[in-house]
């Protein structure tokens, strides 16, 4: 972070160079070079969207919050591949594109345009970033932002506008909604500055908004949420200490600050409608839930990775002393009836951007995959792991196996089922990745029945993708 009063040098913020620096070029490439046997069973598109500024950033920048989107697309077919990459173009960038520059500053600094700059319609307005996640629903390929309205894509990537979902949630959502698998339904939330704080909905299979915006009781202060999980009965949202203060960030103090003496409350939110039911626990913070799932006691099973603090465009800090400080893999069950958390660390290797065959959502899962850390690489940025690591989770144990990438960075792996298949083995893992020594990057391809023996297929991507952040695979029959 750069304090109050010292210029701003993007050049010494090391996510907007290196591996992560932004690209602005966008690329149409119809014959990629793969290496090894595209599998003839992925049939489809992956696509990751991340943060990407379109102009050198002003003010400030913090990773992973800030940011422009940008949608890289590789899609895979009879064992050929092809490329495209484009911006999500909001009225923001479209305004920036314009004057040639960048308009607005990073939400640390607060810099807007004026009317003279950008018209009265975005004025001093807040810039939409929808540069977190991508997902399909009803339809609908969305680019999610960090908590407002999604942006709507065409098949092609060409942005179409801002998505309200027919007006009903005219606020928008978070970047990681949830779909239940049996029902079609997509959970959603979405966290404010102002009351209602917190806020969910469900939005039917056929894209209608089947509950419109119900404000969460108990949720009496403006926190961060970055991630919820879904079982049968809730929709479970961690409420970290990350609180935001606009009123303190106006007189030049901290936007968002973490404060541990408020602890960590879980909110389990019955999804017909039923009263909250929250639990205390100490301060932590996660920033991705693996997967939640019901017993039959009555409590909630929720696999996250655990941190012992928000930390934003740095290093993470030194845990501080106490039970909650652990970090990595953790699961955590959720007693409703007593408003009780028991946490149990899973594995304590630096790992992050967790996902499961995504048919097992609100269902127990036994593998789940991770972005890690091998321990053998120095001086990896926050975000950035030079490993995959693959957990078998079996009476609450988890069995680790590890590839490690070499001198590839890798980002988060997603999971492409084989059509017609139920065994979570069964598919392939997707990732792209960045040779350290010469920044070219790659789509890898990893068999889903033993990912550790590393690639069957490298697909070589003909511009570099930065590192982070999320993706999803999308079979030609959707």
């Amino acid at each position: 972070m750069t304090p109050r009063g010292t210029p701003f040098d993007p050049t010494r913020v090391p996510h907007l160079n290196g591996r992560f620096a932004p690209v602005t070029e966008e690329v149409d490439e119809t014959e990629l070079r793969v290496t090894g046997t595209l599998p003839d069973s992925l049939d489809g598109v992956y696509l990751r969207n991340g943060p990407n500024p379109r102009f050198t950033p002003v003010g400030s920048y913090l990773y992973p919050i800030d940011g422009d989107g940008m949608i890289h697309g590789v899609w895979l077919s009879q064992g050929r591949a092809r490329y495209r990459n484009r911006f999500v173009r909001t009225p923001a960038m479209r305004a920036e594109e314009r004057a040639g520059h960048a308009l607005w500053g990073g939400l640390q600094s607060l810099i807007t345009p004026g009317a003279d700059q950008v018209g009265e319609a975005l004025a001093g307005s807040f810039k939409p970033l929808p540069d977190i996640n991508v997902v399909h629903h009803a339809g609908r390929l969305l680019a999610l932002a960090e908590s407002d309205c999604p942006y709507r894509m065409s098949p092609e990537l060409d942005t179409l506008g801002k998505e309200t979902f027919d007006g009903h949630l005219p606020a928008g959502i978070t970047a990681h909604p949830k779909t239940d698998p049996a029902s079609g339904e997509l959970a959603v939330f979405c966290y404010a500055l102002e009351p209602p704080y917190l806020a969910w909905s469900v939005i039917g299979p056929d894209g209608a908004v089947r509950r419109g915006p119900t404000p969460v009781d108990g949720a009496v202060e403006p926190r961060m949420i970055h991630d919820m999980a879904l079982t049968d009965r809730y929709l479970v949202l961690v409420c970290a200490p990350a609180l935001f203060d606009l009123d303190a960030a106006m007189k030049g103090g901290s936007f968002l600050t973490w404060r541990p003496d408020r602890g960590t409350r879980i909110a389990l939110i019955p999804r017909d409608g039923g009263p909250v039911r929250w639990a205390d626990d100490e301060a932590f913070w996660l920033w991705h839930t693996v997967n939640a799932y019901d017993t039959p006691d009555g409590g909630v099973v929720l696999d996250y990775v655990q941190w012992p603090a928000l930390s934003l465009g740095r290093s993470p800090e030194p845990a501080p002393a106490g039970h909650g400080a652990h970090s990595g893999l953790t699961r955590a069950l959720v007693d409703p009836a007593t408003g009780t958390v028991r946490r149990t660390q899973l594995d304590d290797t630096r790992v992050e951007l967790p996902r499961i065959d995504d048919r097992s959502t609100g269902r127990p899962h036994h593998r789940l995959a991770t972005a890690a850390g091998s321990g053998r690489t120095p001086g990896l940025l926050t975000g950035e792991y030079d490993a995959l690591c693959w957990y078998d989770i079996e009476d609450g144990h988890a069995a680790a196996r590890l590839w490690p990438a070499g001198d590839l960075s890798v980002g988060e792996p997603v999971f492409a089922p084989t059509p017609g298949t139920h065994d979570a083995t069964d598919g392939h893992w997707l990732t792209f990745a960045t040779d350290r020594t010469d920044d070219t990057s790659w789509l890898l391809v990893l068999p889903g029945e033993d990912p550790a023996r590393g690639p069957v297929a490298r697909v070589r991507i003909p511009v570099r993708v930065p590192l982070g952040l999320h993706g999803t695979w999308l079979p030609t029959e959707e």
